[in-house]
């Protein structure tokens, strides 16, 4: 009997220590720790400064409001949309470093996609009389987003000296894939995503894990447009924007020159505001962004100083003027592509 209880002991020491070792370092393996602790989803109008809260147009883009909506009526998209920060921080954080395989065969860490990406766009409009759309608005909608999304605004010369090493060449073409148009009667569709609906009088999305779907109709409220997010359900996957807002557009004054698809499009790629929808200390998770309390607006002059030190007023994620936005960050450019890539959330648009 005691050479049994002895054998059982044995035994149950060596599960014992075979579990202790389970979490060891192989002489191979580099374990990075990644620091999940600023990351958030829910914003609170509260958190807007002064200087946002007292412009009466501060709502240019409604994204965040609509992830706020989102996130209550299905509570597993916060745990999604971790899990994609998680794997968006871990691809730039292995971004350079060099790898190891078995055998000691030297192998790349996984880095952000590197390769050119090709977006479908199909165009679904609802067609109100009073805010005509025509193909010459789409045509050159198309044209922007390219040239906004492959460095080549002309005002970006403007950039100053501080920001002009972070400019990124982002290296992603946009091409029209189909227009859809349906007659419509409301005067203003709202931000519940009623117009991605054709139950509720909308156009349905075009096979959204393979197309960029940008619905343009009246929102209503002096919102220009906004943007679901990766994680989102994708029956209401895309971009929306304001009927007047749509590529080149004289109706639409000084957001009528085709950024506001840019900015939103941004959000569509993972991108938050560039002050990060809270005070200093909000980030929106870009290192080479600086850090700042609230949008801009207007045609701001260099330097604008927020939170001891110049925002970055010309970055697309921004609120200012359409001329007054020209530039994308490297550290944006990184934060974009990890979602292309092996295990990316949007992986499927280069597969």
């Amino acid at each position: 009997m005691k050479k049994l209880i002895l054998f059982f002991a044995i035994i149950a020491l060596t599960i014992v220590a075979c579990q202790d070792n389970s979490d060891e370092i192989t002489p191979n393996q580099e374990v990075t720790a990644i620091d999940m602790s600023d990351f958030f989803v829910y914003t609170n109008d509260d958190t807007l400064s002064a200087k946002a809260t007292a412009d009466a147009k501060n709502d240019k883009c409604y994204s965040m409001k609509v992830l706020n909506r989102q996130l209550k009526e299905n509570p597993s998209l916060e745990k999604r949309m971790y899990d994609i920060e998680l794997h968006t921080r871990k691809l730039i954080a292995a971004k350079g470093k060099p790898g190891s395989g078995g055998g000691g065969t030297p192998t790349p860490d996984p880095t952000p996609y590197a390769g050119a990406v090709s977006i479908p766009v199909v165009v679904n409009i609802l067609e109100d009389p009073a805010h005509p759309v025509t193909q010459a608005h789409i045509d050159s909608q198309i044209a922007i987003l390219n040239a906004d999304f492959n460095n080549n605004n002309p005002n970006t010369a403007g950039v100053p000296s501080e920001f002009a090493s972070l400019v990124a060449d982002v290296n992603i073409t946009f091409t029209l894939a189909a227009v859809n148009r349906k007659a419509s009667s409301k005067s203003s569709w709202g931000t519940n995503d009623a117009m991605k609906l054709s139950s509720q009088g909308g156009i349905d999305a075009t096979d959204p894990a393979n197309n960029l779907n940008l619905w343009v109709c009246e929102i209503g409220g002096g919102i220009l447009g906004y943007a679901q997010f990766p994680g989102g359900t994708l029956a209401t996957d895309g971009v929306v924007i304001g009927s007047d807002f749509l590529g080149e557009n004289t109706a639409g004054g000084v957001y009528g020159h085709g950024r506001t698809a840019t900015h939103e499009v941004g959000h569509w790629l993972n991108l938050r505001h560039i002050w990060g929808d809270g005070r200093c200390r909000q980030d929106d998770f870009v290192d080479d962004t600086p850090s700042s309390d609230a949008p801009n607006y207007g045609d701001p002059i260099y330097p604008t100083v927020n939170c001891k030190s110049n925002d970055m007023t010309m970055n697309y994620m921004d609120y200012v003027y359409d001329n007054a936005m020209y530039m994308f960050s490297k550290g944006q450019n990184d934060r974009m592509r990890t979602i292309f890539a092996v295990g990316g959330s949007r992986e499927s648009f280069v597969q």
